[in-house]
């Protein structure tokens, strides 16, 4: 059963990204970005739904091109989910992408040109009420303040980024959000909590460039976990070198861990030992890919033995403590039934189906009465 946090998130501001809330009370959103030819359409658009069906708040689309900003216009037609459009040092497509219905622009005003360049781009900021996500990243820092610091350290990335955000201060535009990512743990701390201290804007989260899918989502783990902790952060993204849909995941498991948001099962399992009645590894393999598709939270148990099961067990929404031939089944605490040790994979889904459906169609009671309740 799911038990309150004790983290604090630090007071920002709040923006929208499309119908996504940021900053404020909302939740922590989850994002990725496709790695996809943008201008393929058909192969972005699929893997866009993939992340949607891992549970994706945000995508980020890069356009590099003006080809590219005409597929993002024709991709934005065939997706429900919000999406940000990356650009680098091109304001004209900028304009264009933005009257093409990106929800938001990831772009650094500092590094567009001259000021009327960035006041075009503001202003069309302004036309469409899309806002902005300035990204500092550690290995693009400014010349003179690479000079100026001799390396990437947390006061240039600051730095960097109150230039940029002057810019748009300048113009009377608050609409935008924040990174300061770097390749390591601690520099991407330091960044971060420097920047959190200096601003009330939202901050989004990243660990840049962290690797391969092991030792990135270590990496991503540590870090975004320090600041979760910490109460920083509004959104976030884990950036692996491997399908997008894997970052949601990731990104999820990170702030289900800290009991800060809920995407589906969250998994509770023993390492096993000889003392196991059953195959726990092999169970678990099978019961995370069989349930991939489940998004309401819930807590699920699944332990080897008698020894630890029972404790467990009646902490989760399901747990399930191994014996043999059968095995011993929890439902909020309470003990439920017994179910037959050797297919336990099919019990166990069944049982999570079942109370998946339960959760979402009195989640879907009470917001119809709230609905009533406000109108």
């Amino acid at each position: 059963m799911s038990h309150h946090t004790p983290i604090k998130r630090r007071p920002t501001k709040k923006i929208y990204v499309g119908n996504v809330a940021i900053g404020g009370d909302a939740p922590i959103s989850v994002q990725s970005m496709t790695n996809t030819d943008t201008c393929d359409v058909a192969a972005t658009v699929a893997q866009i739904q993939r992340c949607v069906d891992a549970g994706a708040d945000l995508m980020r689309v890069s356009t590099p091109t003006m080809e590219s900003v005409v597929a993002f216009g024709e991709i934005k037609k065939q997706v429900d989910i919000p999406l940000i459009a990356d650009i680098h040092f091109d304001y004209k497509i900028a304009l264009a992408v933005a009257d093409a219905g990106a929800d938001c622009l990831r772009i650094n005003p500092g590094n567009i040109g001259n000021d009327q360049k960035v006041r075009e781009v503001v202003a069309c900021a302004k036309h469409h009420n899309v806002p902005i996500r300035i990204g500092v990243n550690a290995g693009s820092l400014e010349k003179d303040l690479q000079k100026k610091y001799g390396e990437p350290t947390g006061e240039a990335m600051l730095e960097s980024a109150l230039r940029h955000i002057d810019i748009l201060e300048k113009l009377d535009f608050q609409n935008y959000k924040i990174s300061v990512k770097a390749s390591n743990v601690f520099l991407t701390l330091d960044a971060y909590r420097l920047i959190s201290a200096q601003i009330d804007n939202p901050l989004h989260l990243g660990v840049t460039e962290a690797g391969v899918y092991r030792t990135g989502t270590v990496k991503s783990a540590i870090a975004l976990g320090g600041l979760l902790l910490d109460g920083i952060g509004d959104t976030m993204r884990i950036s692996l070198a491997s399908p997008p849909e894997e970052e949601i995941k990731i990104g999820f498991d990170i702030l289900k861990s800290l009991g800060i948001r809920s995407n589906g099962v969250n998994f509770i399992a023993c390492p096993s030992c000889s003392r196991q009645e059953f195959d726990v590894i092999k169970v678990m393999n099978e019961l995370e890919a069989r349930l991939e598709d489940i998004r309401e939270p819930l807590d699920l148990s699944v332990i080897g033995c008698k020894v630890n099961g029972p404790g467990e067990a009646k902490e989760a929404t399901i747990g399930v403590v191994g014996a043999s031939p059968n095995s011993l089944v929890y439902k909020m605490g309470q003990k439920s039934h017994l179910i037959s040790t050797s297919n336990l994979v099919d019990e166990i889904e069944q049982m999570v189906r079942e109370k998946a459906k339960e959760l979402a169609e009195a989640r879907a009671i009470a917001k119809q009465k709230e609905i009533i309740r406000v109108g």
